[in-house]
């Protein structure tokens, strides 16, 4: 998108929004249909049963005596934040985490010679009880908007049972359409320096800037996927989506970890960006799946941009 053109002046396009589940497809293919749109969904496998196996344990150890998705009935804001600052670090950093998203991405067709990927992160969404820091609930975004590469998939599962009252909600209408937001204000090497940080002292009330629509959306109809626990829901980063208000009763646990494939990242290939005018990259998050080395950095340093 060039500095004279804005989501304003894109062309909008009516799209259609199609479910794919356990598609035998290839994995070019498959991120074709992902960058026009399309969700995947899939079948737990072995490496992802594996993989909210560990979660399970670390997490069950972390909030013993209590069963984690009852635990915020029974512990104060600052205690339950407390646990959370130990877990999710423990659990992003394991490199049985890594090990076990490697094998995911086997699993599902990727080639590792040529995907790159994050740390998987571990979130929780509680239900009607903190809603700040480790346990923020995202309003409607996109991930583009958070100087993600256009060329970005998203991997999430669910750690426990989940309902259509705990899950995420896509906005498909909004794909191919631009809406005013506040991502020019962002750029994530500032954010790793001094908003990430600060996530464990947000308990009560989010308090840090981050992009967000600057206009009433219509979030109806929308879209929500439930997967058993394992089951791989998979989307670009540049669909518009939000955590739906969790009146469960129960917190909801899920991992979701992020990828690209190389070819894409030196094609500039990906999704249409619509409107998102943040500034950074995250590239330099990224590992190669089969030996943990960085993307190239003259390749990072192409994508990476300075705020205006």
């Amino acid at each position: 998108m060039t500095a004279a053109q804005t989501y304003r002046e894109l062309p909008q396009e009516a799209s259609v929004t199609v479910l794919h589940f356990d598609s035998p497809m290839s994995d070019d293919e498959r991120r074709k249909r992902l960058f026009a749109g399309d969700l995947f969904v899939y079948s737990p496998t072995p490496h992802s049963m594996a993989l909210v196996a560990f979660a399970r344990q670390m997490v069950e150890t972390a909030f013993t005596p209590h069963f984690p998705p009852d635990a915020q009935h029974h512990l104060a804001g600052p205690d339950y934040v407390r646990v959370l600052a130990e877990l999710k670090p423990s659990f992003i950093n394991h490199p049985r985490s890594a090990e076990l998203v490697r094998g995911m991405l086997s699993d599902l067709g990727a080639d590792p010679a040529q995907t790159y990927f994050d740390v998987p992160r571990l979130r929780t969404m509680t239900s009607e009880y903190l809603n700040a820091g480790l346990t923020l609930q995202f309003e409607s975004h996109r991930d583009t908007w958070f100087s993600a590469p256009m060329s970005q998939l998203n991997f999430w599962m669910p750690v426990y049972d989940v309902a259509e009252s705990n899950v995420m909600a896509f906005h498909p209408r909004y794909f191919d359409t631009g809406i005013p937001n506040s991502s020019r204000n962002y750029n994530y090497a500032e954010w790793v320096a001094h908003g990430r940080t600060s996530a464990a002292q947000q308990v009560h009330a989010e308090t840090r800037k981050q992009p967000a629509a600057l206009q009433d959306l219509e979030p109806e109809p929308d879209l929500r996927v439930v997967t058993p626990p394992g089951g791989v829901l998979l989307f670009s980063g540049a669909q518009l989506h939000s955590t739906v208000p969790n009146t469960s009763g129960r917190t909801r646990f899920s991992i979701d970890f992020r990828a690209v494939n190389l070819r894409d990242v030196q094609a500039r290939a990906g999704a249409r960006n619509v409107d998102s005018e943040c500034t950074g990259t995250t590239l330099g998050d990224f590992l190669r799946a089969t030996d943990l080395a960085p993307l190239p950095a003259e390749l990072i340093e192409s994508y990476d941009t300075v705020p205006a």
